[in-house]
Formats: structure tokens, sequence, C-alpha cells
């Protein structure tokens, strides 16, 4: 049984989804048989250019999918699922469920492609020059960069992410911060720690897609808030509380993806003292918080880390590639979040580790962000005036950040519908299903500003908005 995934380190989707949903494609369409042997974990790492723990964790999912079997001493086996009700078929993920899915699938590199629904910057907005000169600086002392590092980060890294931490006002120290290969990471590392199949969690609806796609795995039932331009609905959170006892709420205070909205301070007091009146830990993921232009407070700030665990993330300003993300929290949750690394993933590769390290210490980081902000707020206001023009409905108007969530106005259309016509002409849109637990229908759409100076996607807009 030969390896044939091809595997993306820039796409969206992390590479543990991309082998997960490789390896259900090669046994759907039954090039890996039931029965048969799956390469081991070394050779699998080896022939896909992929960490060992990359292949570890991803291997460990489909195990619990029931799509694999470990055998001890002897590896890892493509279940027969024919027999026995406990060998089930894994339920298979829905080629729409994530819009990195739509980009590999249908776009891919394709020049000329327009990704108006992307989550990430254009390369081109990002510091290469930066990225090269701190390669040089990791080359010319190579000396610790190959082995598995410290499991709990990279010191110097994490020492940096602390004095980061205290211009947001979040006082933490180093054994309060873990990287994670990405937010992503810790967002998993979360949910293993904190709930089982059958537990309920809340999140903002509507909410990031790929964590939707993490708690399904876990099979957590999730209760949408609806998310208002000035915060969640407070009392739509009372009643969650009252019906069903969640045991944790995943939100973006600032910048929220898909909507661009942010907190007031209003409603993050008024959430802060819901959650603890109800025993209930905030996830806050704050990945675009080197994005916001303004002082802006956060939960942990308000909370300092009793009730909050704090997600960040360099993908969105150093390069979404590097996949470098931490997780913020007091020391006994973060013993609790080592141990789930451990055993799904070791330590964060050293190099990407040492590599964001030296950008930061160079210097340049903090101009360059504030270049970033300035470059998308110019985009905020060019792409929410354009699609007003056009006739489309603005949710709220972020002015920094990546996002603008919007809609064509009149009767309520599918926008799931709309980006199918939009994939025939090579434009990726992000339709609002992807954000809601329950993927209902919708005509609201998530736009990335960054991706949006097309005359081609507004003439398309306008031209089918209607259909």
């Amino acid at each position: 049984m030969k390896p044939v995934l091809t595997l993306d380190a820039s796409s969206e989707i992390s590479l543990t989804m991309q082998i997960v949903e490789g390896v259900i494609q090669e046994v759907e369409a039954k090039r890996w048989r039931a029965g048969g042997r799956v390469p081991s974990i070394r050779a699998f790492a080896g022939a896909h250019d992929v960490s060992t723990f990359t292949v570890v964790e991803a291997y460990d999912r489909l195990v619990a999918q029931g799509l694999l079997v470990a055998r001890r001493g002897s590896g890892f086996y493509v279940s027969d699922r024919r027999t026995g009700a406990s060998q089930r078929a894994p339920e298979k993920l829905d080629e729409k469920v994530t819009n990195g899915w739509l980009v590999r699938n249908f776009l891919g590199t394709n020049e000329g492609a327009i990704h108006a629904g992307a989550g990430w910057l254009p390369e081109t907005w990002l510091d290469s020059e930066g990225i090269a000169r701190s390669l040089r600086q990791l080359a010319a002392h190579p000396e610790h960069l190959l082995g598995y590092g410290q499991a709990s980060g990279f010191d110097r890294l994490r020492e940096q992410i602390v004095r980061q931490l205290a211009e947001y006002e979040i006082e933490t120290d180093v054994p309060g911060v873990m990287t994670t290969l990405g937010a992503n990471q810790a967002l998993d590392l979360v949910i293993r720690q904190f709930t089982q199949p059958g537990d309920v969690v809340m999140v903002d609806e509507p909410c990031y897609s790929d964590l939707l796609v993490a708690l399904r795995m876990r099979d957590v039932e999730t209760i949408g808030i609806p998310m208002t331009p000035t915060g969640p609905d407070v009392a739509a959170m009372e009643a969650a509380f009252d019906t069903h006892r969640p045991r944790l709420y995943f939100t973006n205070s600032r910048l929220h993806n898909p909507t661009g909205a942010s907190y007031s301070s209003a409603a993050a007091y008024k959430v802060l003292k819901v959650a603890e009146r109800h025993e209930c830990l905030i996830v806050e993921d704050d990945v675009s918080a080197d994005l916001v232009q303004g002082s802006h407070f956060t939960l942990a700030s308000m909370d300092q880390l009793r009730n909050v665990i704090y997600v960040g993330s360099f993908s969105k300003t150093i390069g979404a590639g590097l996949r470098v993300g931490f997780v913020v929290a007091n020391h006994d949750i973060i013993e609790g979040l080592l141990y789930q690394k451990l055993v799904s993933g070791m330590s964060t590769p050293t190099v990407t580790e040492r590599l964001v390290s030296t950008i930061l210490a160079e210097g340049h980081y903090r101009k360059q962000t504030e270049q970033l902000r300035d470059k998308l707020a110019a985009a905020q206001e060019k792409t929410c005036r354009r699609l007003e023009a056009i006739g489309f409905e603005i949710f709220c108007e972020p002015r920094s950040g990546m996002f603008v969530w919007a809609k064509p106005t009149g009767p309520e259309r599918d926008s799931a519908r709309l980006a199918e016509l939009a994939l025939k002409e090579r434009i990726l849109l992000a339709p609002g299903h992807l954000f809601f637990a329950g993927r209902a229908r919708t005509g609201w759409l998530r736009f990335n500003v960054a991706h949006c100076n097309f005359d081609r996607l507004f003439g398309f807009l306008a031209d089918s908005a209607g259909r």
C-alpha cells in the first residue's frame, strides 16, 4: 500500500486534517482496502515530508473514527467495517465544510483565481524579505534546529509572547504559555482536554468553520449564540445556560471570524459575569490581535485568565504556513493541555518556533504589522463601499482586519448557490452555511478584503446575486 496523498503546507487546513481527509478518500475509493496494512508512521512522515507527530495525530483521529485499527507491535490497518457495529464507517466529511477544502479541490494555485472568501492574507502582503533575513540567520547557526525541542515551546519565544501579551494588559508568565501548531491545534487540545462525546459547548453564531469541524469530530453538541455587531446576544447565552449547561464557550472577541465584529466593553463585562456564574470556561480565540486598529481590550485582560483560556497565533501576520500559535491560561490548565499535546503531537517544530522568535527579535515586526493594519483599513473601506454599490447589506464595518460579512439585499437567497456559480468563474466565495453549526441555508457570505480588489469579482456579484 503506497502513500499517494497530496499535502499542502500553505493550506488553511492543518496537515493533520489533510491526512485524515486524504486517507478517507483513499479508503472510500478502495485504493486502501479493508484489512490492508497502512504505511508506518515513520514511512508516511518520510514520504510526505511531514513530522511524525503530525502523522500520529492523524492516525489517532482515524482510529477514533473507526477507519483504522491499531495492532500492538504490528502497526495500523484499514478497518474491516463490514464486521460488527463497533466498526461502522465514519461519517464522510462534507466536501464543502471549509473554504480551505474548496481552495484545494476547485481552485488550487491556478493563476487568475480570486480567493475572495479565503481566510489568509496574500503572500505579497507579508514580509517575505524579513522572513528571508531570519532564515539566513538560522542557517548560520543550525545547531538545535532538528531536535524535538521542548513540548511547552521554545523558551525565548514564550518570553516574547509574555511581553507581547503585556501590551494587551494580559498578565502571565512563561509557564502560563504553551506554543502550538497554529491556533487550530490550540483549539483542538482544549476540546480534547475539556470535553467528552455528547458534551455541550457554546460557539458564536456564525462561527469559525474549522472549529465546528473539530467539535463534530469529537461528537460534541454545539449551541450557537447569535453574534451582533457589538458582541454575542447575552440573553440568548443566558437561555442556553439554563437549558443546556454548556462546559465551554468558544468566541472571537476582536475582529470576529467571519463577521469582523468586536465586543463592546459592556458586552464583554456581561459575558464574563454570565460565564462565571454558570462555571463555564471561555476560550478566547484572538488570532487577529495584531490586526486590530487602536487599543482594544480582551476578555483575558478583563478576567486575567481566571476563567478565560486565551488562544493566539502568528499566522495572520508572519505567515500561515509556519503554523506557530500559542495558548495562555493558568498553570493547571496549561499542564493538562501539555499532556494532550505530548500524546497527540510531541512538540511544535523547533525550526518554525525559532524562526518566529528571530523575526520578533529583529524589531521589524511592529512596523510591518502597522503597515499591514493601514493597508487592511484601506481595503475594508473600499470593499464595503463597493459591496454597498452593487446592493449588498453589510453586517457591520470592522474598519480593520480581514473580514466583512455581507449579503445581497432583498429576499433571502442561498449563498451556497452563489458560491457554486462563482467556482465556474474561478472565484472562491465563502458561503455562510460553512459558519453555522447546523449549516443552515443563508444569504450571508464572508469576504476577505485583502483578496477583493478585482473588478471581475464585483462584476460577477452584481450579475449573479439575483439568480
